[in-house]
């Protein structure tokens, strides 16, 4: 079996976090109403994405109504919609939206990973639950680091839990750590980091974060993973 698939298996059966588990099952039997003929994912949504990716994408933790949902990284929530049009409108995505784990989506050269893999309640893990889930991430960064190249982080908290795991998974990260901001760029050997703000509703609906900045990060952080001339649709 590849190892980047078992490794997505072992994350979908994971139960080590009491408070995550016992609401991401609660809200799959419960259902939001809009959704009440769905049978909701339930469990932990492992990453989404080739195992050759040269760019990766990390966010916060799966919706409750989303990820849980459907069982697959940012699909079937608003946040989703603004990503997965970003990334078609840059050619990373073969369309450019995202409702189902069979929608037939395709991403060219880029994973979505998040260092939660969880739904929690109110869209916020604890220190404690993040660095639970720490080492699933750090077991992903080494799967990828043969060809990854660049890093997309979504938010301050994705942020910080992320540079700990590019430390335990070998790269050197600068100290003081980096600090978070939209339009961050961290070289870590041979892999360059980007801040982004994350593409949660507060962020899209103010404005803080519009589709035109999204691109940007993203086409830039394509451009160093040389993204371009690879099968990309721009």
């Amino acid at each position: 079996m590849d190892a980047l698939a078992d490794l997505d298996r072992r994350i979908a059966g994971c139960r080590a976090c009491p408070r995550l588990v016992d609401w991401r099952e609660e809200v799959a039997r419960t259902k939001r109403a809009a959704f009440a003929d769905w049978t909701y994912w339930g469990r932990p949504v492992p990453g989404f994405g080739p195992s050759d990716a040269r760019m990766l994408i990390v966010g916060l933790a799966p919706a409750a109504h989303g990820g849980n949902r459907t069982g697959r990284m940012f699909t079937g929530d608003r946040s989703g919609d603004v990503l997965y049009q970003a990334l078609y409108d840059v050619g990373l995505a073969s369309q450019p939206t995202a409702v189902t784990a069979d929608d037939g989506l395709e991403l060219y050269g880029v994973r979505i990973t998040s260092p939660v893999h969880c739904a929690p309640p109110a869209n916020k893990p604890t220190p404690e639950e993040r660095d639970t889930c720490r080492p699933w991430l750090v077991q992903e960064l080494n799967l990828l680091r043969p060809t990854l190249r660049s890093v997309v982080v979504l938010g301050a908290f994705g942020w910080q839990a992320a540079l700990p795991a590019f430390a335990e998974a070998g790269w050197s990260v600068p100290r003081p750590r980096p600090a978070f901001g939209h339009g961050a760029r961290v070289p870590l050997d041979g892999l360059e980091l980007f801040g982004c703000f994350h593409v949660s509703q507060r962020n899209t609906f103010t404005g803080k974060l519009t589709p035109e900045m999204l691109r940007e990060v993203l086409g830039t952080a394509a451009d160093a993973a040389g993204l371009y001339g690879r099968g990309r649709r721009a």
